[in-house]
């Protein structure tokens, strides 16, 4: 066999099964859509589940895919071997229904040793233990030998995953001789040695597990096979390790030279170096894919991974942030596979620059923490830190637990790791939980009754028209258990209802658009629509209720959108597009779209940036999309593939994933976007933009509020009123109102000076008269009084002066504000040394007037909440004062 690049691999893989009838699709983003119970696709087939239940229709019955995979059930293990990685691709051959094991077993054979002209000598497959038609199909249609077909039980040959579809799989070997074997006479298919490795699983689905552990057999079976590209490449290359394959081991080497060191010198470095080259693949793929580091969820993951990395090049020596730069690598390496890598080069090493320096900032600020932690730990006489303070630093700063493990040990300290993962796993618990909580498995489907005919789309028509007429096809209530929806033959008057009609000009909330809004008639019947939402199959659900008469299931009725509610979110959602462009246009090309909400009241659109917008660029920006809105751009829909629409230059969303065929909306030649939403037919429709609020919503992401059209009329009204309202209180006119605010802020700025000014010498002179009545007990000077000030500022001002006055002795002040009352107590050095202690002073006379507080020896300050107790405590502190002092 001739050795083969790992993108050559992937090429070759993908070009045969289209030679089979295959449809090729791209890779689905890391992201899950619609499947709340893991937070990363982690298999060629999970994003394609939809497809093996039903939920929704495939593009074609035979689909091929290489898949971008991240697992990371143990991160902290990955380098510290040559095996573990947090980054993968899954070629994938799938059916749904069509082929079976007749076709995709020989088929594999030929791509085997046919394509990859892998020796036939050094392949074996195994099978199910039961499945006689997988095996007679290897040995009578392939034709291998018997001895080269391994039988093994349900543990190793067998998929599934709780209820639900299931199935025996078989899967292929390759042995790499017996050098790399354990030397063993018995060693064979199966042993853990790394003579014979597996590289691709067949999976046969046939059959459905049940609730009782029963297996019923799928009216249709599908088939799910699975290879890992990086283990083909190793195949293909003669290379012990995926660190070893081409694209990776140029990453690897890179490291290597930035750092200086030798791959396999020791195995310290050769586990840093690995970390890293695997990490930066990870970072680079989720960012592309629109993950931003966080604290909670995937951007967690992402977090974890780019700082372990980041950690690992400081212990290395690299001192300033390399990462950003190594990314670049990656994107040479996977560009031509995953063009949107090229495409948000500048977006990727953005983020990882930044999260890179918030990292050292972290870790600075971690540094202090933990030496506070060990200080504490020695005066404790402890030779150990504690677990929850380990996972405080690591869990609110991001410091990684081998690196204060690293800097307890030079300090002659241990860690509770037990502690430390306890913390930990208690954390999974509860974030498990919420996400349980979210929605539960992704096999769910939407809780409609069985009777619905999923199979029968809504034939949406309020692109074109507002209005049409057709016949109901279902009518829902809320069962009475509220396990999901029943069927209703008829509904009546004041009766809650969702409405399944065959068509529909009611527009479906999706995409960050509300649903449309409206009415339902027939000649008796007048139902109000106050939602529209669809299911995963595309049948529309009007969440209606009946306002008078009644309906049937079967009856003809007109479906009537509300015109204005309409005109309204169309203003919006064009204007979210013309927003979209002047916020790349003015803050730069990296902005791209996080996230939207489009109503009828308002626009929401969340977008990647790193820093809080200024005051000029949201000029800018309002200005801008005003300025679009005004030149009567028209509003364009076209209809045409998806490589069209890439090629045309419109812009997409990182983790949406389209059909065939796509909707493209423009607004002259200024915007260009996929989009499924309803638009406006000119720009100057929307009549006008103003920007309410920019805010930050999580780490790089920025949130811009705004509205359009009668909502922004009318916030321009009332602001214009506002002014005018101003400017005949000030007596002046709407033009000079700024030069006369200017002039009133500057003369009330004198007045507060000079008012403080009048305060500190009052507070001065109250303060000298205290001196004078200081009172001497055992030979200390005492002043314990109550003075009246404005605040506890002043009050520590005075007690200030008196302590420099008096040289030698204890202040003791009390004041009276709005029924609080405020304490301060200083003491001087020799007073300290005869024993008085101010914060235990200030603890008694707070006591008694019923507040607390304390502070250092010197001085210290507290609160109390009954002022008639101050002249009682005054005499208390004195009494205590004498005590020590006598």
């Amino acid at each position: 066999m001739e050795a083969m690049s790992l993108n050559e691999i992937r090429e070759k893989y993908l070009t045969f099964f289209e030679s089979k009838g295959h449809l090729r699709m791209p890779s689905f983003s890391l992201v899950p859509r619609n499947d709340p119970s893991i937070l990363l696709i982690n298999a060629g087939m999970t994003p394609l589940k939809p497809y093996f239940t039903g939920a929704e229709t495939p593009p074609s019955l035979r689909v091929t895919t290489c898949q971008k995979c991240i697992r990371t059930p143990d991160i902290e293990r990955v380098g510290k071997t040559s095996r573990h990685g947090t980054y993968f691709e899954m070629l994938g051959n799938f059916s749904f229904g069509d082929y079976f094991k007749k076709e995709v077993i020989p088929w594999a054979w030929e791509f085997c040793t046919e394509v990859l002209k892998l020796p036939e000598d050094k392949l074996y497959v195994t099978v199910y233990q039961d499945d006689d038609e997988a095996y007679d199909i290897w040995h009578q249609d392939v034709g291998l030998a018997k001895e080269r077909i391994f039988r093994m039980g349900k543990e190793d040959n067998f998929w599934e995953h709780g209820t639900g579809p299931c199935g025996p799989c078989s899967e292929i070997f390759f042995d790499r001789g017996e050098d790399k074997g354990c030397g063993s006479e018995t060693c064979t298919v199966g042993c853990d040695c790394d003579r014979f490795v597996e590289f691709w699983n067949l999976v046969f689905t046939q059959f459905n597990r049940e609730e009782d552990g029963t297996y019923t057999p799928l009216a249709k079976k599908n088939i799910d096979t699975g290879g890992g590209l990086e283990r083909f490449a190793c195949i293909m290359q003669d290379v012990d390790n995926l660190f070893e394959v081409d694209t990776i081991r140029a990453i690897l080497d890179e490291v290597c030279r930035l750092t200086g060191r030798v791959y396999g010198a020791n195995e310290q470095d050769d586990t840093a170096i690995r970390v890293m080259t695997d990490h930066i693949r990870s970072t680079v793929m989720m960012i592309s894919d629109g993950i931003l580091p966080s604290n909670e969820g995937r951007g967690y993951v992402l977090r974890r991974l780019l700082r372990r990395a980041a950690r690992f090049g400081r212990l290395m020596g690299l001192t300033e942030p390399f990462l950003h730069d190594l990314s670049s690598l990656v994107i040479r390496e996977s560009g031509d596979a995953y063009p949107e890598l090229r495409e948000r080069q500048e977006h990727i090493r953005k983020i990882i620059y930044t999260e890179e320096t918030r990292f050292a900032e972290t870790v600075q600020q971690g540094m202090s923490l933990l030496e506070d932690y060990i200080a504490q730990a020695r005066e404790a006489g402890s030779s150990q830190l504690s677990g929850s303070d380990v996972f405080r630093l690591h869990d609110t700063y991001g410091f990684p637990l081998d690196l204060t493990r690293e800097i307890a040990a030079e300090q002659n300290l241990t860690i509770d790791e037990e502690g430390f993962h306890s913390e930990m796993n208690r954390q999974k618990n509860m974030a498990r939980q919420a996400l349980k909580d979210k929605g539960g498995s992704a096999w769910g489907g939407q809780a409609l009754p069985e009777t619905i005919d999923r199979n029968k789309a809504t034939t949406f028509t309020g692109y074109d028209v507002l209005a049409n007429e057709s016949e109901i096809i279902a009518i829902l209530s809320g069962s009475e258990s509220g396990d999901g929806l029943v069927e209703l033959e008829q509904a009546e008057e004041g009766q809650a209802v969702t409405i399944i009609t065959a068509k529909s000009p009611f527009y479906a909330s999706s995409g960050g658009q509300t649903g449309d809004i409206g009415v339902i008639r027939t000649d008796n019947a007048l139902i109000s629509v106050e939602d529209t939402t669809k299911t995963a199959e595309n049948i529309w659900l009007h969440a209606a209720v009946v306002e008078s008469g009644s309906v049937r299931k079967g009856e003809t009725v007109k479906l009537e959108v509300d015109i204005r509610s309409r005109l309204n979110t169309a203003r919006n959602h064009t204007v979210t597009h013309i927003l979209h462009k002047a916020l790349r246009e003015v803050l730069g090309d990296h902005v791209a779209q996080a996230g939207s909400a489009v109503s009828p009241d308002r626009l929401r659109f969340d977008f990647n940036h790193y820093q809080a917008v200024t005051a000029q660029e949201r000029d800018q920006i309002e200005r801008r999309v005003n300025e679009i809105i005004l030149q009567n751009m028209p509003v364009k829909t076209d209809v045409m593939t998806i490589d069209e629409a890439r090629k045309s230059g419109a812009m997409a969303l990182f983790d949406e994933k389209y059909g065939d065929t796509v909707r493209v909306v423009s607004v002259g030649d200024f915007s260009r976007e996929l989009c499924g939403g309803t638009h406006l037919g000119k720009s100057t429709e929307a009549c006008q933009f103003r920007l309410l609020s920019e805010s930050g919503v999580a780490a790089g992401v920025r949130r811009i509020e705004g509205v359009t059209g009668p909502q922004a009329y009318e916030i321009s009204r009332n602001d214009n009123m506002t002014v005018h309202e101003a400017a005949a209180l000030l007596k002046c006119s709407p033009d000079d109102l700024a030069a006369k605010l200017t002039s009133l802020l500057d003369k009330t700025k004198q007045l507060e000076k000079a008012l403080a000014a009048e305060q500190a010498r009052q507070t001065a002179d109250a303060a000298g008269d205290l001196v004078g009545q200081a009172e001497d007990i055992g030979g200390m000077k005492v002043v314990a009084a109550r003075i009246q000030v404005q605040d506890m500022d002043k009050l520590r001002q005075a007690a200030d002066n008196i302590r420099d006055n008096i040289g030698s002795g204890v202040v003791i002040l009390a004041s009276e504000n709005d029924g609080k009352v405020s304490w301060v107590v200083m003491a001087t050095k020799d007073a300290i040394g005869r024993g008085l202690h101010a914060g235990q002073l200030v603890k008694e006379a707070a006591t008694i007037t019923g507040g607390g507080g304390g502070g250092r020896p010197d001085m210290a300050q507290a609160g109390g909440k009954d002022a008639t107790k101050i002249d009682e405590a005054l005499a208390k502190v004195k009494t205590i004062i004498s005590g020590k002092l006598g």
